[in-house]
């Protein structure tokens, strides 16, 4: 239960930037409650997971999926650069998530 919690946190780290993003191009009330609401969740979730967790493999893995799912977010929403740089490192981003969870 606690790498749901977990992977949950870093899905809500990623709703979180979006919501930075949208809020700092249109200063809406809604996407600064969605960002203040999703930041929070995501600490909540990342206490709640590091109870089992150990904090160094929880929070590489949180911050990565935050990382890679933010690069992603930007690459096919936003039409930032999806060059092969780009994509290659968040590969290893990804793969060393997964070392992170098979070796933990």
């Amino acid at each position: 239960m606690a790498w749901f919690m977990l992977i949950a946190a870093g899905l809500l780290e990623m709703i979180a930037v979006i919501g930075m993003n949208q809020w700092h191009k249109t200063k809406s009330k809604l996407s600064f409650f969605v960002m203040i609401f999703s930041f929070i969740s995501s600490f909540f979730f990342l206490y709640l997971a590091l109870q089992t967790i150990p904090m160094g493999v929880g929070y590489a893995v949180w911050t990565g999926i935050g990382a890679a799912g933010g690069a992603l977010v930007g690459m096919i929403w936003y039409k930032e650069s999806a060059n092969f740089k780009r994509i290659f490192f968040l590969i290893l981003i990804i793969v060393a998530v997964i070392g992170l969870k098979l070796v933990g």
